[in-house]
């Protein structure tokens, strides 16, 4: 085969129809409780009369058009529609505010948008107005919409139906787009998470996410008798290399929810060999083993703490590549019996033979405990601008770095120690946006804004953003996200901002607690509660938090140590502005928004009081006055 003459993803969607067709599913969706299955063949005719149907609606060469909704066949097949008509796709997260999803519609001057549902549909109807470009919305899920009058709304079936007359009247013109594509054509707009300021719609081309497929199918051995289940939403960079891009390069089958919250059942169903997930996911499975293991049996307990030390010991000599001794061979056999496999199936990891994480930074020690029981988890650093530029190939895995430069990319530091990267898996530059294009791409160089170093052996090292770096009175530097990661390994921390710089001469942290494994801790405890806020300001509570925040500090430095902490009396969220989509801090707004308290923890007051909105259990919402203990560490 030669794999050039397939330069763009049409191509190897076609190609992959001609080859197997009938006789090998692509995509499976779980709905109502049934596994529905789709072979090339369906995958193919359904992308073919929806992109004619398009055609026959207006879509032109060189369009774009928007989806909004969950990873489902039909946001793919829309995707893939749109290019095979040479039109650019955007995707945008389904939890965005009607106030972003304009932003998006507007700034990537899209004709038309692929809506999931009534939800998503009623965001764009609101500001429908305010963007005369907007010319149809199309729907894929009729539930709630049937007396829905809007003109130009349409439902997906029957842009398939107009899609299969146009072709009785135009035959072939499915198959002359698809061909006229080329490799450097534009396909998506990938926009970055706006960590600082104003999302930028980074152009990526064909070409930039088949080079990515094939790197990863050459160091991770991927196979078409492969399982990914698409667990990541497609508006993220990550799951277009993965669920587009590496399905149609290798051949995998795609597995498609039922619903997020059946994540592991899924997995262990359909025995995925193939699994995505962010630094959060893997924290909160690590997080619920922590916790369900503090409330079990003596015997599973003392299986636990027995049999971790061995598991801990053979990743590490795995990791240095170093033979173990028959001793700890053995040992680790009855610790898989006993209890490694049973902790794999637990959470539907039995059958994944690569787990990839990234999109930020995870602990080191969490890619450490995953090793240890067997799941084979490795990092990978990409961009928006760039998908994928370095990672853990094959069995190189270092949990304290990001991994080696991917093949076909070149990476070096600057004398500011900021991470440059340049290559073959690099964007086309920002769209309406010369004048960032231009300030971040410098000699052909790409300006990441992350700090990081490269070790003697070619592992890459990203500490954190530049931005972010901070300096004490005394001099001494630090990086924040260095030490949130690290709290978050703690089974009772969500989410944590350390605060330090601007002439501050100490450290000190925001926690967010996990409200259901400290919920679970403080029931066990017979410590009474009402809500969120009641719960982080227990003293009870706090004194657990210290003591994780202990724990962390004798992994510190002397003077970056936290001195000082609050537990927040809510989480911190998404749709405030708090958190991007990717569930990344922004950190500046944080701040600014929290500024009161940050000068509460650097004075000597022992609490604020602060006025916070709060959701009972029985629905009822209120606004309290509360307050919030600012708590010292020994």
């Amino acid at each position: 085969m030669v794999i050039d003459t397939y330069d763009t993803l049409p191509k190897l969607l076609k190609r992959n129809f001609e080859k197997w067709g009938d006789s090998r599913t692509a995509q499976r969706e779980k709905d109502l409780g049934i596994w529905q299955s789709f072979t090339w063949k369906d995958y193919f005719e359904k992308v073919k009369h929806f992109s004619l149907g398009l055609i026959s609606m207006g879509l032109e060469p060189g369009d774009k058009i928007c989806i909004l909704g969950e990873s489902k066949p039909e946001w793919i097949w829309a995707e893939m529609a749109v290019q095979a008509g040479r039109g650019t796709a955007i995707g945008i997260f389904t939890d965005c505010m009607p106030k972003e999803v304009k932003y998006y519609i507007e700034h990537s001057e899209s004709k038309f948008i692929v809506a999931q549902d009534q939800e998503q549909v009623d965001k764009v109807l609101q500001i429908q107005d305010e963007i005369p470009l907007l010319k149809k919305i199309i729907y894929w899920d009729p539930k709630g919409l049937w007396n829905y009058s809007e003109s130009n709304l349409a439902s997906f079936d029957k842009v398939l139906e107009l899609g299969r007359e146009y072709e009785k009247q135009n035959p072939g013109v499915f198959e002359k787009n698809v061909e006229a594509g080329k490799g450097e054509d534009i396909c998506l707009l990938c926009y970055s998470s706006g960590t600082t300021g104003l999302p930028k719609g980074a152009m990526t081309s064909h070409r930039e996410l088949i080079n990515v497929a094939k790197v990863s199918q050459k160091t991770d051995h991927y196979t078409d008798k492969e399982q990914y289940v698409a667990f990541l939403p497609p508006a993220w960079i990550t799951d277009q290399t993965l669920a587009v891009a590496g399905s149609l390069y290798t051949g995998f089958a795609v597995n498609f929810l039922e619903k997020p919250e059946t994540v592991m059942d899924n997995i262990r169903e359909i025995g995925a060999n193939i699994l995505f997930f962010g630094p959060r996911n893997w924290e909160s499975i690590m997080r619920t083993v922590q916790a369900k293991m503090s409330d079990t049996s003596r015997l599973k307990k003392f299986n636990y703490d027995l049999f971790m030390p061995v598991a801990y010991k053979m990743a590490d000599l795995n990791l240095a590549k170093v033979t173990p001794s028959i001793t700890w061979r053995v040992l680790y056999f009855i610790g898989e019996w006993l209890l490694y496999r049973n902790l794999r199936d637990k959470f539907g990891l039995t059958n994944v033979r690569v787990a990839i994480t990234g999109g930020s930074s995870i602990s080191p020690d969490m890619i450490r405990y995953f090793q240890a029981i067997g799941v084979n988890v490795k990092l990978a650093y990409g961009l928006s601008e760039g998908a994928l530029v370095a990672g853990h190939f094959s069995d190189d895995v270092k949990p304290e770095t990001t991994g080696v430069p991917t093949p076909g990319m070149d990476v070096r530091i600057a004398t500011d120690g900021e991470v440059l990267v340049k290559g073959s898996n690099m964007f086309s530059g920002y769209y309406r946006n010369k004048e960032a294009t231009e300030k971040k791409v410098i000699d052909g160089w790409y300006c990441t804004g992350d700090f990081g170093h490269i070790e003697e052996d070619g592992h890459l090292i990203v500490m954190d953003r530049m931005d972010d770096l901070r300096e004490l009175t005394g001099g001494r530097k630090f990086s924040p996200q260095y030490i949130e990661i690290r709290l978050r390994f703690s089974q009772y921390i969500k989410e944590a901002i350390i605060i330090g710089g601007e002439d501050r001469d100490f450290v000190t942290a925001i926690i967010n607690i996990d409200i259901e494994n400290v919920g679970r801790w403080a029931e066990a405890r017979r410590i009474p509660y009402t809500t969120f806020t009641d719960l982080s300001q227990r003293k009870e509570v706090i004194d657990l938090i210290a003591g994780e925040i202990k724990k962390v500090n004798r992994y510190l430095q002397e003077g970056t140590r936290i001195r000082r902490f609050a537990n927040l009396h809510r989480e911190f969220d998404a749709d405030e502005a708090e958190l991007t989509r990717t569930r990344k801090l922004r950190r500046t707004f944080v701040e600014e928004r929290y500024k009161d308290l940050i000068s509460a923890l650097y004075g000597t007051a022992a609490e604020m009081i602060v006025e916070a909105p709060v959701t009972y259990r029985d629905g009822r919402k209120a606004v309290i006055t509360t307050s919030l203990k600012i708590n010292n560490l020994d």
